[in-house]
Formats: C-alpha cells, structure tokens, sequence
C-alpha cells in the first residue's frame, strides 16, 4: 500500500516540480526537447541491451541451465524502459540507472542473494552398514535429457561410490519433437 502511495501520488508531484523548475531555468521547449530525447536515447539502449539479454538468456537454455539472471535483467530493463518513456527527469535517472549494465547487475546480485530458485530439492543422508558408513544422496526432482531430445523425469537415489544413479519410484518419459 505505502509502495502504490508513492507511485500513483507522491512521484507524480516530484516530477511535475521537477519539469517546472527546469522549465523555468532552461526554457519550455529545452525542457520538453529533452524528455523526448532521452525517451529516444532509453529506446535505443533497452532495445540493444534487451536483445542481449534474450541472446544470453536462450544460450542457458540450450544449455539446460535456469536463465534465472536473465529473467531478473529482462525485468529490470523493461522497468527501466518504462520510466524512460514516462514524461520526466525523476523517472528518467531511475530508468537510466536500470539501464546501465554496472548499477543493474549490483541490483541483480542483491536480488539474487534473496532469491531462491525451485525446481530441485536435494538431501542427503549418511547410513551405517557392515561395511562401514555410506552416504545417499536423493533428488526429489531430477530431469535429464539425452542427445535425441528424450527427457525422462523421475526421483533417483545416488549412493556414495556409485558412478551411475539408480532409480527409486517411477519415472515417466517424453520424446521432444525438434
């Protein structure tokens, strides 16, 4: 509630008082010049930086990795994109900040740090045999995928010494058509 009162009333009248003190130093159509110029020069950086981050973004994914960094910088861009678009020069330094690769990664990091990424939970547990004690590591979610785009998801258990997991509980298989 307090994030929307800053938002829809306090930023509003923070750039209105902003546009009118430059415009009165610099002149109304200076003022109004620059809005749109930055508004160009935002377009044109989120564009070149949005394409990369999608390029980035889709080469994790080939590689079967979580673009989980990615997702939060394309976020980030498309926040910043907004502002810049957004008449006003409050709005245009938060979006230029969100759009410099430098000050958003340290947001991204800060963010990441907080942030948990699902899709897998691991555990392991140490048992004791006649032979001695072993450890048994367990995904309870766990997804591979083969050279022929055949994804088989299942639970399997990973014993310690073991090169190969076994599998534990059913599995069921998807052929992926390329």
């Amino acid at each position: 509630m307090k994030i929307l009162f800053i938002l829809f009333i306090v930023m509003p009248i923070v750039e209105m008082t902003v546009l009118i003190k430059v415009g009165s130093l610099i002149g109304v159509w200076p003022t109004i010049s620059f809005v749109v110029l930055t508004a160009v020069i935002g377009a044109s950086m989120l564009k070149r930086q949005g394409l990369s981050t999608l390029m980035r973004a889709n080469q994790k994914m080939n590689a079967g990795e979580i673009p989980a960094k990615e997702v939060a910088e394309g976020f980030m861009l498309a926040v910043g994109g907004a502002l810049l678009l957004t008449p006003g020069f409050v709005t245009d330094a938060i979006g230029f900040s969100l759009l410099m690769p430098g000050i958003r990664g340290i947001m991204i990091n800060q963010l990441m740090k907080k942030m948990v990424v699902a899709g897998s939970q691991q555990f392991s547990q140490t048992y004791t045999s006649a032979g001695g004690p072993f450890t048994q590591t367990r995904s309870t979610y766990r997804t591979y995928q083969d050279q022929d785009g055949v994804i088989i998801e299942g639970e399997f258990v990973k014993g310690e010494g073991q090169d190969e997991p076994s599998q534990h509980g059913s599995h069921s298989e998807q052929i992926e058509k390329k």
